[in-house]
Parts: structure tokens; C-alpha cells; sequence
């Protein structure tokens, strides 16, 4: 039998034709009638089937007693997990219990509606997410631009003829914050119709491989850029500002000191091809300028964050077609306050560093720190890795294990659930059903489709969202947990449907948006390219957009007394056929040639005696771990990478097949102390590191 899902393993949201017999998927493809993927899939879609049946997946709750693990009820599995937890806050306050959640959450709309509830029920400052490992400078931008901290602006990259790129690899990311299944295809019809592709990166990516320009940029250097090219925009009269700007003679003023010349040493872009570039830009019909990871977890991700808004904003791409526009979903998280707050900045503030909250979190860079001062006694963690996914893993992982007790909500034993008491694990993604909550917000098309289930959820199987009912219902009122599981995530879902843009009445003589409706509708439903909607999404007080942020003003001045350090830099990267720390466990997505390589440009590793191959040690102030040389001339000179999500080699996990491919951790040698000053994000990008052959 085959059946219509989405994937939930990236933003993409591609559709995907699942065949199954017998409780067992024989066959993955692309979903050719999927109206918004159109048959595009990638690698990681074909093994949800190897998630599916990996035999060291847990399914039952585990107990850690005298200092082994062993299955127990979900009972009493419940019941320990609440003790626990309730001890800790007798002794250490509401607050000595912490939790973090991981980037699957937002793939999974029974944990995005009932991880928050649940987290509230812990009545604890200390949350931490993924969140602050990378969009956070996105969304802080947004909350002071635009009024919240969703309103992220995508590129209509399917209309626009300009597209640049900051710090972005599409090609093996298939997007981020900008969801698009099918992203080559998209970016080669770009070059089709006359436009243009343009990518400054310090690696030349596969991004920058398809793209008619590719400019080594220095990494963290991205915001001197971006003000050089906004001072060649004001300085030769090349701005068409939108109309929901504030005013920009402030920005005039301050840009009017970061030429082009003074940037060309900082970021190492020529200062004529950034006043060509700043002119292409102005002057294109179409164009829209996009950055991700690369901007966003370094020293300076929030204000680079910032300028890549105004330049949207002072050239009238934001808003506007083919340039950076606004999803307009059919389930709204901007205009659904019980759904998402518009955000929040500083109410209170993390232990040691008192590092700012931010929409109800705390930097998790804050997270080692103040576990290790005694604010945090016990932890609970579901869909997270954060030993392998935060800065100084090493750090963290230390910490862990002085915790009085932890709870982890997940279907593998890794290298952070090691330190559980208690882990609880959820069903895997083709045994629940699916609706894209968050990736819709995103989306280069408005379009909704709702998946079922797959397979029917066994009896000892408990879904996240009932996991998170049964824990809430031990720590407050049962009453209201009970009212909530009977509820259900299908109902919320139709309710949230049925209310937003294109319910009931959204087309007169129509029928509205509803569960039922997508249920007929298996392959999904484009509801209509992106238009123009700030002016009536908006959030700010004064309903313009807020140009000149005070915080991201004084953190100019940061920027220009950083000094550039000599010596080696380390950057991260993404593979296709990974999935930041997991789906390291598929042998079909782990095998072949040896991924987790340190990129090094020829000449700089000549300079230390270092031969393709060679086995180094690579340090920085952080740590140091023992990786295999890859030359590479798509290295800048100067800049070295390793990829994210490796590191399978710590003890007590069972993870067979990623033990046997364990490669190293980046976040081993990524110091905690670098964070993006404005929002507290862990800066990744740009670690001082030196290289030493063994």
C-alpha cells in the first residue's frame, strides 16, 4: 500500500510516497503530485524507513538503578520521572530544575503544542532550546524590527532575480529559514530567466559552486560587508525604501563611516566588488539578500541579522516580490498569541554570566556554567543532543553527570540520554501523524497538507505528547492534563485550521480549510505564491518597521574594536546526507567515504607539514579533538572546517552503526565564552583554533 506523508527530517517539508507491507517500509520516493515539493526528495527521506526499524531505537522506558539501565512500565516510568523532579524542587526551588528541547520538536506538531504546557508546569527560568544555537539572532532582529519574533522574512527566491547569500548552503541544508523543497532547481531557474547568483562564504559550497559569483569572506566579518554595501546604496543615491520604513536618516548617519575601503581589510572582499555588487543589487528588478548559519552563530549574528533587513528594507526588496517576503499560513503562529508570544527580551537573566532571556529561554552556552554554580540540580531534555549540539560538548558533558537527576524524552540512548535516570521514548515520525506548524511560517509557498499516521502506534508505545500530558498531570493539576489528552493534538490542529486565513469563509461558496478537508486532499493543498501582508502582520507600536534598534546600534561599537586575530579560524559545515547529531545511526546514509574531515587549504597545511590524510590535533582555549586532514583550495586561506553532529565515540551509548562511523565533535574544541553579545547565541563561526600534526 503506498501512503502520502511529508518528511520531518529538515525544513524542507518535501512530500514523499512511503510504501509499506507488513508493518515494514519497503519504499521511499518523491511525491510527484506534491503541490509544493513537485517529486524533489533527498537522501535523509529514504531511511525515516532505517529510523523506523533500527533495532537499538528505543521502545520502552528505561531506569537507571546501580548504575545500569533496565526497562520498566511507563507507570512507574512516569511516576519516577515526577518524584524526581518534585525532589529537586523541594530542595532547590522551582528553578533548580532545567529543561531543554531539541530541533525535532519543531518537526513534530504533538510536541510543539504540548512541550510548552508542560514546560510551564515546571515553573523554572531555566529553559534552554536549540533555538540559541541558531536562529536566535534572526528572530531577536525580527522581535525588535518587526514586533515578533516570527515574522522572519523569506526569499521569494521563486521570483527573484538577485539573490544573494550570506553564509548560506541551500544545496545541503535544502534550506533554513526558508523552506523549499527542491531548492536547485529553484536557484537554476534564477539563472534560467537572467538572473543572478551570488554567495560570499569562506568555503566554496555547493551553493557557491552553482552560483555566477562566489567571494571568500573572512568568517564573522559579514557585517562590515553588509554595512559597506548600505553605505554605497545611501552614498550614490540608490535607495527605494519600503513604505513601512521608519526613519532612515540615522541609518545614513551611521553607515556613512563603513565604507567599502575600511571594510576590505576586515571581511577581505574587494572594495570594488563590493561597490559592484551594492550597485547590481540596488539596480536589479528583483532581488532579495538572505543569510544563514554562517551569520547567525558568530560574534556579530544579530547585527548582521539586522542588516540584512535594512537592506532588504532601504531598497524596497522587503515586502515586495522576488524580494524578502512573508509566509501567510493556513494555521498562524504570528496571530495566534496562545499558540507563540510575540517574544521578549531580558526579563531575567542566566547564574553565572547573567546572559539575557530571550521569548522565555536562556542562552544554552549558559547551560554547563550554571549547573557546575549549583543553580541547576536535575535536567529534562526531549529530541536533544546538546552534548554533541552546544558549544564545549566536553564541558557539558561533565556537567551532566553532577546532576542530582535528569529525565530525557527520547527514542535513543546518545551521548546526552547516557546521563538519564529516567528516559522515556516517543514514537518514531511514521508512527504519529504530521502538520508543519512551524516550517509553514517559513515557506516560499503558502501551501498545508496533513499526513496520518502510517503505522498504528503499538500498545506499550506512547506518543511525545502523551508523554508530556502523563508528566504534567503528576506536577499540577490532573484535572487539566486529563482535559488536554482528550483534547488531543488532531483537534487543536482543526481548530487552529479552521480559524485562521483559510477557514470557514476564507473563499465565499467555498468549503473552508478544515482536518477533514486535508484529509481528502493526501498530496496537500497550494494556497497561493507570497504576496505583500507586512503592512496588516506587523506587530511594532507605531506599525512601521523599527530601524535602529538601540542595543544593535551600540553593538556597532564592538564591532569596530574587534581586531582580527592571526592564525588558523574553524567553520562549520553541513552534508546532505546528515541530520545535525542524528541519522548517523542509517547505514545507508553513513556509508562511503569518511565525512567528518577537517577541510584545509593546501598551502596552509604545507605551512605545517600536514599531507592530504594526515591525522592532526586540532585545539583551541575550548579543547581539542584528533581529526583526518582533507585538502581543499574551497577553503580560504586562513579558514579551516569540520562538520556538526559527530563525535559517537563517548561510552555507554548504543548507537552501533554511528559508534562504528564516530568521527569528531566541532562543539569539543567551540568555546562557550564566544557568544553573539546581543542575544546570547553560541558563536560557532570563526573559533581561533591551530592545527598539529600527530
Amino acid at each position: 500500500m503506498t501512503h502520502f506523508r511529508t518528511c520531518t527530517l529538515c525544513e524542507a517539508m518535501c512530500g514523499i510516497e512511503v510504501e509499506a507491507t507488513n508493518g515494514v517500509v519497503t519504499r521511499i520516493r518523491g511525491d510527484q503530485s506534491d503541490p509544493f515539493s513537485r517529486g524533489h526528495v533527498c537522501p535523509k527521506a529514504v531511511a525515516l524507513g532505517d529510523l523506523q526499524s533500527d533495532p537499538d531505537r528505543l521502545e520502552r522506558p528505561l531506569l537507571r538503578a546501580d548504575g545500569k539501565l533496565r526497562e520498566i512500565g511507563w507507570d512507574e516510568a512516569f511516576d519516577r520521572a515526577a518524584d524526581g523532579i518534585r525532589r529537586v524542587q523541594r530542595a532547590h526551588g522551582k528553578s533548580g530544575v532545567a529543561v531543554y528541547l531539541g530541533n525535532p520538536t519543531v518537526h513534530n506538531y504533538g510536541s510543539l503544542l504540548y512541550a510548552p504546557p508542560f514546560v510551564r508546569a515546571l515553573h523554572t527560568k531555566n529553559r534552554f532550546s536549540a533555538t540559541s544555537v541558531d536562529q536566535l539572532p534572526h528572530m531577536l532582529a525580527a522581535y525588535w524590527m518587526f514586533g515578533h519574533q516570527l515574522l522572519l522574512p523569506v526569499p521569494d527566491v521563486n521570483r527573484t532575480e538577485y539573490f544573494l547569500i550570506f553564509g548560506a548552503n541551500p544545496l545541503a541544508s535544502n534550506g533554513s529559514l526558508m523552506t523549499a523543497p527542491g531548492i536547485e532547481r529553484r536557484l537554476r531557474a534564477i539563472q534560467k530567466r537572467g538572473g543572478k547568483l551570488v554567495v560570499l562564504d569562506p568555503r566554496r559550497t555547493e551553493t557557491a559552486k552553482l552560483a555566477d559569483e562566489h567571494h571568500f569572506i573572512r568568517p564573522g566579518s559579514d557585517a562590515w560587508l553588509l554595512l559597506a554595501l548600505l553605505h554605497v546604496v545611501f552614498e550614490e543615491g540608490l535607495t527605494r525604501p519600503s513604505p513601512l520604513a521608519g526613519d532612515l536618516a540615522p541609518v545614513r548617519a551611521l553607515v556613512k563611516r563603513f565604507s567599502p575601503e575600511r571594510a576590505e581589510a576586515q571581511c577581505g572582499v574587494a572594495a570594488n566588488d563590493m561597490r559592484r555588487i551594492a550597485r547590481d543589487y540596488a539596480t536589479a528588478r528583483r532581488a532579495v539578500c538572505y543569510g544563514r548559519m554562517g551569520v547567525s552563530t558568530q560574534e556579530f549574528g544579530t547585527l548582521c541579522a539586522w542588516l540584512m533587513n535594512l537592506l532588504n528594507l532601504v531598497t524596497g526588496r522587503l515586502d515586495a516580490v522576488g524580494g524578502a517576503m512573508f509566509a501567510e499560513p493556513a494555521v498562524d503562529l504570528v496571530a495566534s498569541p496562545k499558540l507563540t508570544g510575540r517574544g521578549s527580551f531580558g526579563r531575567w537573566k542566566s547564574r553565572v554570566r547573567g546572559l539575557p532571556e530571550f521569548g522565555g529561554e536562556l542562552p544554552v552556552a549558559a547551560l554547563a556554567e550554571d549547573i557546575e554554580a549549583g543553580a541547576i540540580h536535575a535536567l529534562v531534555t526531549s529530541a536533544g543532543n546538546p552534548v554533541l549540539s552546544t558549544p564545549q560538548g566536553t564541558k557539558l558533558d561533565r556537567a551532566l553527570s553532577q546532576l542530582d537527576f535528569m529525565v530525557s524524552i527520547d527514542f535513543y540512548l546518545n551521548e546526552t540520554t547516557r546521563h538519564a535516570n529516567v528516559i522515556l521514548p516517543p514514537t518514531p515520525p511514521l508512527s504519529h501523524d504530521h502538520y508543519d506548524l512551524a516550517f509553514h511560517v517559513l515557506a516560499v509557498e503558502n501551501t498545508a497538507k496533513y499526513s496520518p499516521a502510517l503505522f498504528e502506534r503499538p500498545p506499550h508505545a506512547r506518543h511525545d505528547w502523551e508523554i508530556f500530558c502523563e508528566l504534567g498531570a503528576r506536577l499540577e493539576s490532573r484535572a487539566k492534563w486529563r482535559a488536554m489528552k482528550a483534547l488531543g493534538p488532531r483537534r487543536l490542529l482543526d481548530i487552529a485550521l479552521r480559524s485562521g486565513p483559510y477557514g470557514a469563509g476564507f473563499v465565499p461558496g467555498r468549503r473552508g480549510l478544515s482536518l477533514s478537508e486535508l484529509e481528502r486532499r493526501p498530496h496537500g493543498v497550494w494556497l497561493g505564491a507570497l504576496s505583500p501582508c507586512l503592512a496588516k502582520r506587523i506587530c511594532t507600536e507605531s506599525g512601521r518597521v523599527e530601524v535602529t534598534p538601540r542595543p544593535l546600534l551600540a553593538d556597532l561599537e564592538r564591532l569596530e574594536a574587534t581586531v582580527a586575530r592571526p592564525g588558523l579560524t574553524l567553520v562549520g559545515r553541513r552534508h546532505l546526507r546528515s541530520n545535525n547529531s542524528w541519522m548517523h545511526n542509517s547505514r545507508r546514509l553513513i556509508k562511503g567515504p569518511e565525512r567528518c574531515t577537517l577541510l584545509m587549504h593546501p598551502e596552509d597545511a604545507k605551512a605545517r607539514g600536514v599531507t592530504n590524510e594526515s591525522r592532526v590535533r586540532l585545539s583551541s582555549e575550548a579543547g581539542s579533538v584528533v581529526v583526518s586532514v582533507e585538502l581543499s583550495d574551497e577553503m580560504m586561506r586562513g579558514v579551516v572546517s569540520l562538520p556538526h553532529g559527530f563525535g559517537h565515540d563517548r561510552p555507554g551509548i548504543r548507537l552501533r552503526i554511528a559508534s562504528g562511523h564516530a568521527g569528531a565533535s566541532i562543539n569539543d574544541v567551540t568555546d562557550a565564552s564566544r557568544l553573539d553579545a546581543a542575544s546570547g547565541n553560541a558563536a560557532f563561526s570563526g573559533t581561533p583554533v591551530t592545527v598539529e600534526l600527530l
